[in-house]
């Protein structure tokens, strides 16, 4: 049982309704028990872990409202490409982990980046450079892409008359040869050939995951992928007691399972542990604007076509009709402004059927959303998931998207101020692995609209800025109400005490780009930071 902590001369974001401040806090047996003065936390001082903020801020404990902890962990477990600054540093990375791991069936890993290639698109040749004759199959940032050997293309079958699937692309070479990248739903003609991961690599996989986020103050997710390896991983690690962040789990939709489905995920609804509920599903209706997968109203400029409809619109309306009238939670995986409106209308035909309801769903990404669909959030009930660290320009801009958008669509982009003027609520994630899982970096970014290591740099849409207090709240209150978390995400007298201290006051004399986390506690234990030596 956690003891008393108080902690005392902070400045304390409470991220009520009203944006009120505070100084201190008093911490019991997990719960807040005193917020407001010095005199406020004064009764709780006797025998109590007393830390003297000195002046830095706290804040609830972060809830990320769109999150892969499994994957991010599978990545840093692996060959672990996030870090890598470019294609030769990727390549050299790959080296080294094929030659330290001499015995490994295959090597798999992930977190190359798009634009450090040509198109978008890794060759199988320049892995083979690396790899020999081993197969290699290892995923791009955003989850959406991956990089195959020619043993790998070799072992899973794909030739040049294996087909294109519905929902993916296999790039060629000029004879119609696989050329090494697959995009979308042509990633699983890898996958199905390579060995599956086992319960104890799923489960050191998610609490490697755990233990990044909560070294950045996340105490709180939504698991924006759940299948049923992941989903029996988090029962035995809640059971054991292993599971420190409380999480709804977002259990996938198979595009290829139909209705008859529902059953399945009912069932699974049922199988809780503690702080996991697996109370949402997973709906991804499109790709990505890189691969021109995204969903898009009108056609790419330079290439055509308008992208992927992941589950066709009509279907979709059915499906999200029965799944609210069921009492999932929907979360959209929405990145086109046509896979945001198709979201919003399966929504509109859900609430014409099934009535009013307090379910929350919510659309992820909102990368391009039409001006005419900006205010239907609000009136729909719909919570804007943003990703704000995506919001600047960076080489995907540059190279991938606007040329490919063109200048009004580019415009439209991450229209976070333009949601909140419209009175929609913002929830806020990371999509880790696909980008750092940092608060800070992204209430960067989202109150600046420039990348967090060069905010010199011309921003995104500038136009679509909001204040630091409407961020930090996304990421705090909002998120959590996202989660239907009513004890977390703000900093009130009986609500469980996840807090975070930071390393410094970002509102005074410096930054959210040079702020760090400093401690992270989480069931009133300090669980990361220096708290937790």
């Amino acid at each position: 049982m956690a003891g008393r902590t108080v902690i005392v001369n902070a400045m304390v974001f409470r991220a009520d309704s009203a944006r009120t401040w505070a100084r201190a806090v008093a911490v019991e047996n997990g719960r807040i028990v005193a917020v407001g003065n010095e005199s406020d936390v004064a009764p709780y001082l006797a025998g109590a872990d007393v830390v003297d903020a000195e002046g830095r801020l706290v804040t609830p404990g972060f809830t990320d409202a769109h999150v892969h902890p499994h994957h991010g962990g599978r990545n840093l477990l692996g060959c672990n490409l996030l870090d890598a600054s470019c294609a030769d540093d990727a390549l050299r990375r790959i080296a080294e982990y094929a030659a330290a791991h001499p015995d490994a069936e295959w090597i798999v890993g992930g977190g190359w980046s798009q634009d450090w290639f040509e198109r978008g698109c890794p060759s199988a040749a320049a892995l083979d450079e690396v790899v020999g004759d081993r197969p290699a199959f290892l995923t791009n940032r955003d989850g959406h892409g991956g990089w195959a050997s020619t043993a790998a293309l070799r072992l899973a079958g794909v030739t040049a008359s294996t087909p294109d699937p519905a929902d993916g692309r296999i790039e060629r070479l000029p004879g119609g040869e696989p050329q090494g990248t697959l995009h979308e739903g042509a990633m699983t003609l890898i996958e199905q050939a390579m060995p599956p991961e086992t319960d104890d690599e799923v489960e050191a996989a998610l609490l490697r995951g755990q233990e990044h986020l909560l070294s950045h103050g996340i105490t709180g997710w939504l698991d924006a992928w759940v299948d049923e390896p992941l989903h029996r991983a988090y029962l035995r690690v809640a059971e054991r007691g292993d599971l420190v962040g409380s999480v709804v789990g977002a259990l996938w939709w198979d595009r290829e399972g139909g209705l008859d489905q529902i059953d399945r995920l009912l069932e699974w609804r049922r199988q809780t542990a503690p702080g996991y509920r697996p109370t949402a599903v997973k709906l991804m209706l499109d790709g990505v604007v890189e691969n021109f997968t995204a969903s898009m109203l009108e056609p790419y400029e330079r290439v055509g076509g308008t992208g992927i409809d992941m589950i066709d619109p009509g279907e979709l309306k059915e499906i999200v009709t029965r799944l609210d009238a069921e009492g999932f939670q929907c979360h959209f995986h929405a990145i086109g402004d046509a896979a945001v409106r198709n979201a919003l209308d399966a929504v509109e035909a859900a609430r014409m059927a099934n009535g009013w309801s307090d379910l929350r769903h919510s659309v992820s990404h909102i990368q391009v959303i039409h001006p005419d669909d900006i205010g239907r959030f609000h009136r729909l009930g719909v919570i804007a998931d943003m990703q704000p660290l995506w919001a600047c320009e960076d080489g995907y801009q540059e190279g991938l998207t606007k040329p490919f958008l063109g200048p009004e669509r580019s415009e439209w982009q991450y229209p976070f101020a333009s949601l909140v003027a419209a009175g929609a609520m913002l929830a806020g994630g990371s999509d880790w692995s696909v980008s750092s899982c940092d608060v800070m970096a992204q209430i960067h970014v989202a109150t600046t609209r420039t990348p967090p290591h060069d905010p010199t740099e011309e921003p995104l849409v500038p136009g679509e800025k909001i204040d630091p207090v409407t961020a930090l709240a996304a990421y705090t209150a909002g998120s959590a109400w996202h989660n239907h978390d009513a004890e977390r995400g703000v900093i009130a007298e009986g609500n469980v005490a996840d807090l975070v201290v930071l390393d410094r006051n970002p509102f005074v004399g410096s930054t959210f780009a040079e702020t760090r986390v400093d401690m992270v506690m989480a069931g009133g234990r300090w669980v990361a930071g220096k708290g937790s030596d």
